[in-house]
Protein backbone atom coordinates (compact mmCIF):
# COMPACT_ATOMS: atom_id res chain seq x y z
CA UNK A 1 0.00 0.00 0.00
CA UNK A 2 1.53 2.90 -0.79
CA UNK A 3 1.03 6.50 0.73
CA UNK A 4 2.20 8.63 3.93
CA UNK A 5 1.90 6.13 6.36
CA UNK A 6 -0.60 6.89 9.35
CA UNK A 7 -1.54 4.97 12.19
CA UNK A 8 -4.96 4.17 13.81
CA UNK A 9 -6.71 2.85 16.72
CA UNK A 10 -9.94 0.99 16.79
CA UNK A 11 -11.64 -1.47 19.02
CA UNK A 12 -13.07 -4.78 17.21
CA UNK A 13 -16.55 -3.06 16.96
CA UNK A 14 -18.70 -2.57 13.99
CA UNK A 15 -18.93 1.00 14.26
CA UNK A 16 -15.27 1.06 13.18
CA UNK A 17 -16.60 0.34 10.03
CA UNK A 18 -15.73 3.62 8.71
CA UNK A 19 -11.99 3.14 9.27
CA UNK A 20 -11.84 -0.25 7.73
CA UNK A 21 -14.12 0.54 4.85
CA UNK A 22 -11.00 3.63 3.74
CA UNK A 23 -8.62 1.25 4.35
CA UNK A 24 -10.27 -1.66 2.07
CA UNK A 25 -12.03 -0.19 -0.48
CA UNK A 26 -9.27 2.49 -1.16
CA UNK A 27 -10.61 5.71 -0.11
CA UNK A 28 -7.28 6.37 1.95
CA UNK A 29 -5.16 5.39 -0.32
CA UNK A 30 -6.75 7.70 -2.87
CA UNK A 31 -6.26 10.67 -0.73
CA UNK A 32 -2.23 9.59 -0.43
CA UNK A 33 -2.23 7.58 2.41
CA UNK A 34 -1.21 3.84 4.18
CA UNK A 35 -3.66 3.36 6.89
CA UNK A 36 -2.64 1.05 9.65
CA UNK A 37 -5.50 -0.23 11.72
CA UNK A 38 -4.12 -1.14 15.24
CA UNK A 39 -6.96 -3.21 17.35
CA UNK A 40 -6.71 -2.72 20.96
CA UNK A 41 -7.98 -4.35 23.67
CA UNK A 42 -9.76 -1.96 25.61
CA UNK A 43 -10.67 1.59 25.94
CA UNK A 44 -8.18 2.27 28.17
CA UNK A 45 -5.16 1.51 25.95
CA UNK A 46 -6.57 2.93 23.09
CA UNK A 47 -6.87 6.54 24.81
CA UNK A 48 -3.33 5.95 26.05
CA UNK A 49 -1.93 5.09 23.33
CA UNK A 50 -3.27 8.27 21.26
CA UNK A 51 -2.04 10.48 24.27
CA UNK A 52 1.34 8.76 24.53
CA UNK A 53 1.70 9.80 20.44
CA UNK A 54 1.83 5.71 19.40
CA UNK A 55 -1.01 6.56 17.14
CA UNK A 56 -1.95 9.12 15.21
CA UNK A 57 -5.67 8.69 15.52
CA UNK A 58 -8.10 6.73 16.86
CA UNK A 59 -11.98 5.26 16.73
CA UNK A 60 -13.13 7.00 20.37
CA UNK A 61 -16.08 6.83 22.08
CA UNK A 62 -17.76 10.20 21.92
CA UNK A 63 -17.03 11.30 25.54
CA UNK A 64 -13.38 10.01 26.10
CA UNK A 65 -11.84 13.34 24.04
CA UNK A 66 -14.66 15.46 26.11
CA UNK A 67 -13.66 13.79 29.50
CA UNK A 68 -10.05 14.69 28.76
CA UNK A 69 -10.89 18.13 27.94
CA UNK A 70 -12.37 18.32 32.00
CA UNK A 71 -8.84 17.07 33.31
CA UNK A 72 -10.31 13.32 33.93
CA UNK A 73 -8.42 10.02 32.88
CA UNK A 74 -5.19 11.01 34.47
CA UNK A 75 -3.32 12.91 31.34
CA UNK A 76 -3.48 16.65 30.78
CA UNK A 77 -3.38 16.09 26.81
CA UNK A 78 -6.39 17.64 24.26
CA UNK A 79 -8.13 15.61 22.57
CA UNK A 80 -10.10 16.70 19.03
CA UNK A 81 -13.16 15.60 17.64
CA UNK A 82 -12.63 15.84 13.85
CA UNK A 83 -15.89 14.28 13.14
CA UNK A 84 -18.79 11.96 13.96
CA UNK A 85 -18.36 8.16 12.63
CA UNK A 86 -21.51 6.86 13.88
CA UNK A 87 -24.64 6.88 15.52
CA UNK A 88 -26.25 4.34 17.72
CA UNK A 89 -25.61 1.07 17.50
CA UNK A 90 -25.88 0.07 21.07
CA UNK A 91 -27.88 -2.40 23.03
CA UNK A 92 -28.72 -3.19 26.95
CA UNK A 93 -29.44 -6.57 27.23
CA UNK A 94 -29.79 -8.83 30.42
CA UNK A 95 -28.94 -12.23 32.05
CA UNK A 96 -31.35 -15.32 30.70
CA UNK A 97 -32.25 -15.63 34.90
CA UNK A 98 -33.43 -11.82 35.23
CA UNK A 99 -34.90 -12.21 31.14
CA UNK A 100 -36.67 -15.46 32.66
CA UNK A 101 -37.91 -13.82 36.12
CA UNK A 102 -39.06 -10.17 33.71
CA UNK A 103 -41.16 -12.50 31.33
CA UNK A 104 -42.88 -14.54 34.67
CA UNK A 105 -43.92 -10.73 35.23
CA UNK A 106 -45.48 -10.44 32.25
CA UNK A 107 -43.03 -8.65 30.37
CA UNK A 108 -42.96 -9.16 26.51
CA UNK A 109 -39.78 -8.19 25.23
CA UNK A 110 -40.90 -5.82 22.85
CA UNK A 111 -37.54 -4.17 22.07
CA UNK A 112 -39.22 -0.64 21.90
CA UNK A 113 -40.72 1.11 24.81
CA UNK A 114 -37.99 2.54 27.32
CA UNK A 115 -40.72 3.07 29.86
CA UNK A 116 -41.82 -0.05 30.11
CA UNK A 117 -38.48 -2.07 29.65
CA UNK A 118 -37.01 -0.47 32.63
CA UNK A 119 -40.04 -0.46 35.12
CA UNK A 120 -40.27 -4.44 34.24
CA UNK A 121 -35.72 -4.32 34.67
CA UNK A 122 -36.77 -2.46 38.25
CA UNK A 123 -39.28 -4.94 39.23
CA UNK A 124 -37.30 -8.30 38.12
CA UNK A 125 -34.01 -7.34 39.41
CA UNK A 126 -33.13 -9.61 42.85
CA UNK A 127 -31.42 -6.45 44.45
CA UNK A 128 -28.82 -3.67 43.36
CA UNK A 129 -28.38 -3.93 39.21
CA UNK A 130 -24.93 -5.28 38.35
CA UNK A 131 -24.52 -3.26 35.05
CA UNK A 132 -21.65 -3.94 32.51
CA UNK A 133 -20.81 -0.62 30.88
CA UNK A 134 -17.41 -0.81 27.84
CA UNK A 135 -16.13 2.24 29.93
CA UNK A 136 -17.25 4.77 31.92
CA UNK A 137 -16.94 8.23 29.67
CA UNK A 138 -19.09 6.32 27.40
CA UNK A 139 -22.75 7.09 25.57
CA UNK A 140 -23.03 3.53 27.41
CA UNK A 141 -23.41 4.93 30.20
CA UNK A 142 -24.93 8.43 29.47
CA UNK A 143 -28.07 6.22 27.87
CA UNK A 144 -28.37 4.26 31.23
CA UNK A 145 -28.31 6.64 33.68
CA UNK A 146 -30.62 9.04 31.86
CA UNK A 147 -32.60 5.70 31.14
CA UNK A 148 -33.26 4.82 34.41
CA UNK A 149 -32.89 8.27 36.11
CA UNK A 150 -35.59 9.12 34.31
CA UNK A 151 -37.92 6.04 34.97
CA UNK A 152 -36.60 6.80 39.16
CA UNK A 153 -33.50 5.13 40.00
CA UNK A 154 -30.78 7.90 41.27
CA UNK A 155 -28.05 6.73 38.68
CA UNK A 156 -25.40 5.46 38.84
CA UNK A 157 -26.02 5.95 42.69
CA UNK A 158 -28.45 2.65 42.91
CA UNK A 159 -26.44 0.89 40.57
CA UNK A 160 -22.84 -1.35 40.71
CA UNK A 161 -21.54 0.19 37.62
CA UNK A 162 -18.29 -2.34 36.22
CA UNK A 163 -16.43 -1.29 33.35
CA UNK A 164 -15.84 -4.55 31.05
CA UNK A 165 -14.34 -4.65 27.49
CA UNK A 166 -16.73 -4.66 24.64
CA UNK A 167 -15.23 -8.59 23.70
CA UNK A 168 -15.65 -9.55 27.53
CA UNK A 169 -18.85 -8.58 28.00
CA UNK A 170 -20.71 -12.08 27.18
CA UNK A 171 -18.13 -13.80 29.30
CA UNK A 172 -18.66 -11.32 32.29
CA UNK A 173 -23.12 -12.10 32.18
CA UNK A 174 -22.20 -15.81 31.95
CA UNK A 175 -20.31 -16.10 34.70
CA UNK A 176 -23.07 -14.31 36.91
CA UNK A 177 -20.33 -10.60 37.06
CA UNK A 178 -22.96 -8.43 35.89
CA UNK A 179 -26.87 -8.87 35.14
CA UNK A 180 -27.44 -6.11 32.69
CA UNK A 181 -25.15 -4.52 29.59
CA UNK A 182 -25.12 -1.94 27.49
CA UNK A 183 -22.92 -2.39 24.63
CA UNK A 184 -21.95 -1.98 21.54
CA UNK A 185 -22.38 -4.05 18.10
CA UNK A 186 -21.76 -6.78 17.78
CA UNK A 187 -20.85 -7.64 21.20
CA UNK A 188 -24.73 -8.04 22.07
CA UNK A 189 -25.84 -10.31 19.67
CA UNK A 190 -22.65 -12.57 21.24
CA UNK A 191 -24.16 -12.99 24.13
CA UNK A 192 -27.48 -14.13 22.37
CA UNK A 193 -25.42 -16.16 20.17
CA UNK A 194 -23.88 -17.66 22.98
CA UNK A 195 -26.71 -18.22 24.77
CA UNK A 196 -26.17 -16.37 28.18
CA UNK A 197 -28.07 -13.28 27.53
CA UNK A 198 -31.09 -11.43 25.71
CA UNK A 199 -31.50 -8.27 24.22
CA UNK A 200 -33.65 -5.75 26.08
CA UNK A 201 -33.67 -2.41 24.02
CA UNK A 202 -31.75 -0.54 21.57
CA UNK A 203 -30.23 2.09 22.30
CA UNK A 204 -32.29 4.23 20.01
CA UNK A 205 -34.88 3.34 22.23
CA UNK A 206 -33.95 6.10 24.74
CA UNK A 207 -32.64 8.09 22.12
CA UNK A 208 -33.46 8.24 18.56
CA UNK A 209 -30.11 9.35 17.25
CA UNK A 210 -26.80 9.64 19.60
CA UNK A 211 -23.71 10.20 18.50
CA UNK A 212 -21.24 7.25 19.19
CA UNK A 213 -18.25 7.22 17.97
CA UNK A 214 -15.68 9.98 17.04
CA UNK A 215 -12.36 10.10 14.87
CA UNK A 216 -10.24 11.66 17.15
CA UNK A 217 -6.59 13.26 17.14
CA UNK A 218 -4.36 14.90 19.54
CA UNK A 219 -4.89 18.94 19.48
CA UNK A 220 -1.17 19.27 18.70
CA UNK A 221 -0.88 16.79 15.98
CA UNK A 222 -3.82 18.21 13.80
CA UNK A 223 -2.26 21.51 14.36
CA UNK A 224 0.79 20.70 12.98
CA UNK A 225 -0.10 18.50 10.22
CA UNK A 226 -3.11 19.95 8.89
CA UNK A 227 -2.63 18.15 5.63
CA UNK A 228 -2.95 14.90 6.63
CA UNK A 229 -5.93 16.08 9.36
CA UNK A 230 -7.32 16.71 6.02
CA UNK A 231 -6.75 13.82 4.06
CA UNK A 232 -7.54 11.65 6.83
CA UNK A 233 -10.86 13.02 7.49
CA UNK A 234 -11.83 12.85 4.09
CA UNK A 235 -11.00 9.46 3.32
CA UNK A 236 -13.24 8.26 6.35
CA UNK A 237 -15.82 10.97 5.48
CA UNK A 238 -15.77 9.15 1.70
CA UNK A 239 -16.31 5.86 3.61
CA UNK A 240 -18.75 6.73 5.86
CA UNK A 241 -20.84 7.27 2.57
CA UNK A 242 -20.14 4.36 1.04
CA UNK A 243 -21.98 3.20 3.99
CA UNK A 244 -24.83 5.07 3.74
CA UNK A 245 -25.80 2.85 0.74
CA UNK A 246 -27.41 0.19 1.21
CA UNK A 247 -26.69 -2.17 -1.73
CA UNK A 248 -22.83 -1.87 0.09
CA UNK A 249 -23.98 -3.37 3.23
CA UNK A 250 -23.16 -7.08 2.60
CA UNK A 251 -19.71 -6.08 1.06
CA UNK A 252 -19.00 -3.78 4.13
CA UNK A 253 -20.08 -6.97 6.59
CA UNK A 254 -17.97 -9.29 4.94
CA UNK A 255 -14.96 -7.08 5.01
CA UNK A 256 -15.40 -6.65 8.37
CA UNK A 257 -15.61 -10.19 8.99
CA UNK A 258 -12.09 -11.40 8.55
CA UNK A 259 -9.69 -12.23 10.85
CA UNK A 260 -7.81 -8.82 10.81
CA UNK A 261 -10.78 -7.10 12.07
CA UNK A 262 -13.84 -8.37 13.98
CA UNK A 263 -12.95 -12.21 13.67
CA UNK A 264 -16.64 -13.19 13.34
CA UNK A 265 -19.50 -14.64 10.73
CA UNK A 266 -20.72 -11.84 8.63
CA UNK A 267 -24.40 -12.75 8.36
CA UNK A 268 -23.60 -11.71 12.64
CA UNK A 269 -22.52 -8.26 11.23
CA UNK A 270 -24.90 -7.41 8.64
CA UNK A 271 -27.99 -8.17 11.10
CA UNK A 272 -25.88 -4.91 13.15
CA UNK A 273 -25.73 -3.00 9.79
CA UNK A 274 -29.61 -3.58 8.51
CA UNK A 275 -31.11 -3.26 11.69
CA UNK A 276 -31.99 -6.75 11.94
CA UNK A 277 -31.74 -8.33 15.22
CA UNK A 278 -31.86 -11.99 17.27
CA UNK A 279 -32.79 -10.54 20.63
CA UNK A 280 -33.38 -13.80 22.25
CA UNK A 281 -31.61 -17.39 21.88
CA UNK A 282 -35.58 -18.98 20.98
CA UNK A 283 -34.79 -17.54 17.69
CA UNK A 284 -36.85 -13.63 18.38
CA UNK A 285 -36.30 -10.93 15.76
CA UNK A 286 -36.57 -7.05 15.90
CA UNK A 287 -36.51 -4.71 12.79
CA UNK A 288 -34.99 -1.52 14.44
CA UNK A 289 -34.78 1.08 11.60
CA UNK A 290 -31.67 3.62 11.94
CA UNK A 291 -30.06 0.83 14.59
CA UNK A 292 -26.43 1.84 13.30
CA UNK A 293 -25.87 5.10 10.79
CA UNK A 294 -22.91 6.02 9.25
CA UNK A 295 -24.02 8.95 7.53
CA UNK A 296 -27.79 10.57 7.98
CA UNK A 297 -28.75 14.14 8.03
CA UNK A 298 -24.83 15.34 8.65
CA UNK A 299 -23.76 12.53 10.67
CA UNK A 300 -20.91 13.42 10.45
CA UNK A 301 -20.67 17.02 11.97
CA UNK A 302 -19.36 17.22 15.26
CA UNK A 303 -22.07 19.39 16.98
CA UNK A 304 -20.65 21.82 19.94
CA UNK A 305 -23.86 21.32 21.81
CA UNK A 306 -23.40 17.55 21.69
CA UNK A 307 -20.59 17.95 23.48
CA UNK A 308 -21.54 20.53 25.94
CA UNK A 309 -24.61 18.07 26.89
CA UNK A 310 -22.11 15.55 27.77
CA UNK A 311 -19.68 17.75 29.17
CA UNK A 312 -23.08 19.41 31.30
CA UNK A 313 -23.57 15.50 32.59
CA UNK A 314 -20.38 14.33 33.77
CA UNK A 315 -19.99 17.77 35.37
CA UNK A 316 -23.08 18.07 37.27
CA UNK A 317 -22.16 14.36 38.57
CA UNK A 318 -18.78 15.03 39.47
CA UNK A 319 -18.97 18.45 41.03
CA UNK A 320 -17.27 20.35 38.32
CA UNK A 321 -18.15 23.79 36.98
CA UNK A 322 -20.85 23.39 34.41
CA UNK A 323 -19.94 26.54 32.45
CA UNK A 324 -16.28 25.55 32.07
CA UNK A 325 -16.99 22.32 31.49
CA UNK A 326 -19.32 23.14 28.35
CA UNK A 327 -16.97 25.61 27.14
CA UNK A 328 -14.30 22.88 27.10
CA UNK A 329 -16.28 20.40 25.22
CA UNK A 330 -17.04 22.88 22.15
CA UNK A 331 -13.70 23.74 21.53
CA UNK A 332 -12.81 20.62 21.06
CA UNK A 333 -15.59 19.75 18.75
CA UNK A 334 -13.96 21.00 15.46
CA UNK A 335 -16.98 22.05 13.36
CA UNK A 336 -13.83 24.10 11.65
CA UNK A 337 -12.13 21.80 10.09
CA UNK A 338 -14.97 19.37 9.08
CA UNK A 339 -16.58 22.88 7.38
CA UNK A 340 -12.78 23.60 5.66
CA UNK A 341 -11.45 20.12 4.69
CA UNK A 342 -14.76 18.20 3.46
CA UNK A 343 -17.06 21.02 1.84
CA UNK A 344 -15.60 20.28 -1.91
CA UNK A 345 -16.57 16.36 -1.58
CA UNK A 346 -20.63 17.69 -0.97
CA UNK A 347 -21.00 17.32 2.38
CA UNK A 348 -23.49 18.90 4.09
CA UNK A 349 -22.49 21.56 6.42
CA UNK A 350 -25.06 23.09 8.75
CA UNK A 351 -24.76 26.81 9.43
CA UNK A 352 -24.64 26.99 13.27
CA UNK A 353 -22.52 24.84 15.82
CA UNK A 354 -25.18 24.34 17.87
CA UNK A 355 -28.50 23.31 18.08
CA UNK A 356 -31.14 22.12 20.94
CA UNK A 357 -30.55 18.80 21.71
CA UNK A 358 -33.92 16.46 21.80
CA UNK A 359 -36.01 18.75 20.26
CA UNK A 360 -36.84 17.05 16.76
CA UNK A 361 -39.39 14.28 17.36
CA UNK A 362 -39.39 14.15 13.50
CA UNK A 363 -36.87 15.17 10.89
CA UNK A 364 -36.59 18.31 10.24
CA UNK A 365 -35.05 20.55 8.08
CA UNK A 366 -32.12 23.32 9.22
CA UNK A 367 -30.51 26.41 7.71
CA UNK A 368 -27.12 25.32 6.14
CA UNK A 369 -24.06 26.76 4.75
CA UNK A 370 -23.89 23.72 2.09
CA UNK A 371 -26.75 20.92 0.61
CA UNK A 372 -29.94 20.64 2.36
CA UNK A 373 -29.37 19.51 6.12
CA UNK A 374 -32.76 17.56 7.60
CA UNK A 375 -31.73 16.54 10.97
CA UNK A 376 -33.78 12.96 12.03
CA UNK A 377 -35.54 12.90 15.05
CA UNK A 378 -33.37 12.76 18.44
CA UNK A 379 -35.92 12.59 20.64
CA UNK A 380 -35.66 11.29 23.96
CA UNK A 381 -38.17 8.99 24.77
CA UNK A 382 -39.03 10.73 28.29
CA UNK A 383 -38.96 14.17 26.13
CA UNK A 384 -35.76 15.76 27.99
CA UNK A 385 -34.42 18.74 26.27
CA UNK A 386 -30.88 19.72 26.59
CA UNK A 387 -31.00 23.74 25.41
CA UNK A 388 -27.02 24.82 25.07
CA UNK A 389 -27.87 28.49 25.34
CA UNK A 390 -29.68 28.56 28.20
CA UNK A 391 -27.96 30.17 31.42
Amino acid sequence: MSGVPISVGYIPLVDAAPLIIAREIGFAEEEGLALTLNAAPSWSTLRDQLMLGRLEAAHMLFPMPIAAALGLGGFNTRIDILQILSHNGNSIGVSRALADRMRAQGYGFDFADARAAGEALIAGASGRLRIGVPFPFSMHAELLYHWLGAIGLSAPQDLDVHTVPPPLMAEALAADEIDVFCVGAPWGSIAVENRVGEMLLPGTAIRANAPEKVLAVRHDWAEAEPGLTRRLMRAVWQAGRWLGHERNLLTAAELLARRDYLDLPPELIERTLTGNLVISPRGEMRSVPGYMSFQTGAAGYPWASQGALVAARLATRLGLSREEAMASARAICRTDLYTRNLADLGADLPEAREKIEGALTAPGAIPAIQGQVILPSDAFFDGWIFDPFAN
